[in-house]
């Protein structure tokens, strides 16, 4: 049986105890007293905001030898002042691809398999050697085929033993492929090959929005429909994913069957190789956990067509 002596030992090593836990879990910096408590604050922010910008001229051609002063950057209607800029930005790339493989795609997996693994290779072979593809397939759930690598033959591996089947969850494709991209170093790209619908997802058209531009990622649809017409095609979700794709910096594409899909993703390395870089750290503008900045990048010299997302959110 304890004694009185022991028992008194015991209380004070369990009170030594939780006292030091307490004091491991104590706040670094406790919050400021009731009068010390400001409103927003309007100043500059220590967190820089990037921006992948793409331009073109009135005939649609890429332009390469714009200055940092050709450009006018704006947050939530504030002017802005350029501290990052980089012309044909070699930063490395995270590209995640997305592959439609639902039943309602009623294509030719064969013709699609090639056109994904030669863009896969061209990626590979003309950019950073840091850039790194991964590669999802997604029906009624999604799957990480490959994991960010350079490895062509896990991805030929993967795409060769698809099969179309079930629903289309294509937000929660694009909701979970923005989770991997998101702490990736770098530049983050989507490229999601599908016919438009989704049919079962658990995310909505807001959720997957939010999510990639939460991963500050740049989101190229292909929207794959071989038939005439547009009858038996989903034109609501064409729409859905061009305004996610405009939103983003990014833009939609509709190859006209299987021969023009290989122009689609080249246009895309094209312009992955141009982009132009550009960072400031916000001013004079709300800050606020979680909010949404509007932001508007145009070039001084008319007849000139910036191709940016549409703003970012703050961490």
């Amino acid at each position: 049986m304890a004694t009185n002596r022991q028992l008194q030992w015991a209380v004070l090593l369990c009170l030594g105890v939780a006292l030091n836990g307490a004091a491991q879990f104590k706040p670094a910096n406790p919050p400021p007293a009731a009068s010390q408590v400001q409103g927003p604050l309007y100043s500059a922010s220590v967190n820089l905001a990037r921006l992948l910008v793409s331009v073109r001229d009135r005939q649609g051609a890429i332009i390469t030898n714009l200055n940092k002063e050709d450009f006018r950057l704006t947050d939530s209607g504030v002017d802005q002042q350029v501290a990052v800029f980089e012309r044909n930005t070699s930063l490395p790339l995270s590209v995640a691809i997305l592959m439609d493989t639902s039943g309602s795609t009623k294509i030719d997996l064969h013709y699609e398999t090639g056109s994904v693994l030669r863009f896969i290779s061209a990626l590979l072979d003309a950019g950073n050697p840091d850039d790194k593809f991964a590669l999802f397939t997604f029906n009624w759930h999604t799957n990480l085929d490959v994991d960010y690598s350079r490895n062509r033959s896990r991805a030929a591996k993967a795409l060769n033993a698809a099969r179309n089947e079930g629903g289309t969850s294509l937000y929660d494709a694009m909701y979970l492929a923005s989770d991997t991209l998101s702490e990736r170093e770098g530049r983050h790209v989507m490229v999601v090959v599908t016919d438009g619908g989704d049919t079962t997802s658990y995310k909505k058209y807001g959720d997957a929005l939010r999510a990639v531009q939460q991963a500050d990622a740049v989101l190229y649809p292909i929207v794959v429909v071989p038939i005439s017409g547009d009858a038996g095609r989903n034109l609501g979700g064409e729409h859905a994913l061009a305004t996610l794709a405009a939103s983003t910096g990014g833009r939609i594409f509709n190859p006209s069957g299987f021969t023009e899909l290989d122009e689609a993703f080249t246009d895309i390395i094209r312009e992955l190789r141009t982009q132009y870089l550009i960072g400031f750290y916000p001013k004079d503008v709300k800050q606020e956990p979680r909010r949404f900045h509007p932001v508007s990048v145009t070039v001084r010299q008319p007849g000139m067509k910036t191709i940016a997302r549409s703003g970012y959110f703050e961490p």
